[in-house]
């Protein structure tokens, strides 16, 4: 169905969410769910090289532990830069434009981390990197939620993460195994990193959001890109159903989106809501993951004990993912949400109330895998409480100053440990997300589908394109 004005002068769309949300689950989107998979897990491998390589740095340049929280910091400034940029450009050029785009650019200067002579090039090399990592997650996020049908989004945009997150163990592996060897085998683990522009491969397979062409009224390509994936799952399935009928809509296409449109009542409380959401999962799990080797390291563990106790915990991460897969589509997400962040909580308290390698290991394993359960939900989540015309913006926003706010992160955990020693960081830490999952319990809005006719009739400013 094409666009074209009814007797009324109200035109009708694509129809493209629906269209969308009655295709079965087919080749096509396992093909495009390998994709988003791939640039996550290279995401997932470049986020933790700092942190792997940190302590070697240490013993060669000098390095301080003041000088490792300025550069993990500004790795956070990065990101929130990345993130607003991203928001713009994949309303500007598209979803599938940006995220090529995100992925080449987070590789690139992964590439030239591996070329650092001193820590000053590093921290340089670090903030364009993490710009790309983070813009990158903000459009595969969005992506994964236009394209993927309503009922199924938060279970594939966790199989995703499953695939994905083995990034941090397999980086942390392999960290923990070349780091040692010489004194410039550290490099080896940004080499690893910069494999992210293999993406390109999957270029051709993936498609540009419908969604987004018939928001910015470009109707033709959005029939297209439409046309593409209902033959190629027809091949699969057979005849399709008809898709539900798409209401008229007299508002005119979405062209540039203010950021100040975020200050409207439809938009406010979802940002202000998901900030505090991203913001405290930012510190308290950055907080762990960046901290931990060198923090180890200080209390008397070996550099190599330390990366590879390390390197065991997040091995939980894929679990988690896997968990999130499990219950995201069958219960409501923002009560998952409060369960996952409250469970962190009391494992990474236990964490840093032992010094026992065998607890470090049991309890590390378990803040990874709820926290990467919590990234699932995260993602899924986020996107779903705005239209397609604040999605990209209000995800930006949110996710990156989530970013920003651990360029403090660091600084106070630095403080915390020389001012009051190591148990301290980790009480921090549990106090982060507990008041992430009072937040989201008092104020976070329902995301399933009994509730979501309301809020679209509320929010929606296209046809059946709501907060669903």
């Amino acid at each position: 169905m094409t666009a074209h004005p009814d007797g009324d002068g109200a035109v009708v769309h694509t129809n493209a969410t629906n269209r969308l949300d009655r295709l079965p689950i087919s080749r096509f989107h396992k093909i495009t769910i390998v994709a988003v998979a791939f640039a996550y897990f290279f995401e997932f491998a470049d986020i933790n090289t700092f942190a792997t390589t940190a302590p070697k740095l240490v013993k060669l340049w000098g390095v301080t532990v003041n000088q490792v929280a300025y550069v993990t910091s500004l790795s956070f400034v990065g990101m929130f830069i990345g993130s607003i940029v991203a928001g713009r450009l994949a309303d500007r050029l598209g979803r599938k434009t940006t995220l090529i785009a995100t992925t080449i650019w987070f590789s690139v200067f992964s590439l030239a981390s591996a070329l650092a002579w001193d820590i000053v090039s590093m921290g340089a090399f670090r903030v364009l990197t993490s710009a790309g990592l983070a813009a990158m997650t903000v459009v595969a996020v969005i992506y994964v939620n236009e394209i993927y049908p309503a009922a199924t989004r938060g279970r594939y945009q966790a199989y995703a993460i499953v695939i994905g997150i083995c990034g941090t163990p397999v980086t942390n592996l392999i960290a923990s195994a070349v780091v040692p060897l010489a004194d410039w085998t550290w490099r080896l683990v940004y080499l690893w990193g910069a494999l992210g522009i293999a993406f390109l491969v999957f270029s051709r397979k993936i498609v540009e959001s419908p969604r987004w062409y018939e928001s910015r009224g470009r109707y033709a390509e959005a029939e297209a890109a439409l046309s593409r994936v209902e033959r190629e799952v027809e091949v699969q399935h057979g005849p399709l159903p008809e898709p539900a009928h798409a209401a008229p809509d007299t508002t005119a296409p979405a062209q540039k989106a203010p950021l100040r449109i975020l200050l409207q009542r439809r938009y406010l409380v979802p940002t202000a809501v998901l900030t505090v959401l991203w913001v405290t999962q930012t510190i308290g799990f950055f907080g762990y993951s960046s901290w931990a080797p060198t923090l180890l390291s200080s209390e008397g563990f070996s550099v190599e004990k330390s990366i590879f106790y390390v390197a065991l915990t997040t091995v939980g991460a894929p679990l988690g993912s896997l968990l999130a897969a499990l219950v995201t589509d069958r219960f409501e997400r923002k009560w998952l949400l409060v369960v996952f962040g409250l469970a962190i909580a009391v494992a990474g308290l236990l964490y840093g109330l032992t010094f026992d390698p065998v607890l470090i290991v049991v309890f590390g394993f378990l803040v990874n895998m709820m926290e990467r359960g919590y990234t699932a939900l995260a993602y899924a989540y986020s996107p779903e409480l705005f239209d397609i015309r604040g999605r990209s913006l209000g995800t930006g926003l949110a996710y990156g100053i989530g970013r920003l706010s651990n360029a403090i992160g660091p600084l106070v955990i630095a403080a915390l440990y020389t001012g009051s020693g190591y148990q301290s960081v980790f009480i921090f830490i549990a106090a982060t997300w507990t008041f992430g999952a009072i937040v989201l319990a008092l104020f976070g809005q329902r995301t399933r589908p009994s509730s979501a006719p309301r809020r679209a009739a509320a929010t929606s400013t296209g046809p059946q394109e709501g907060t669903t």
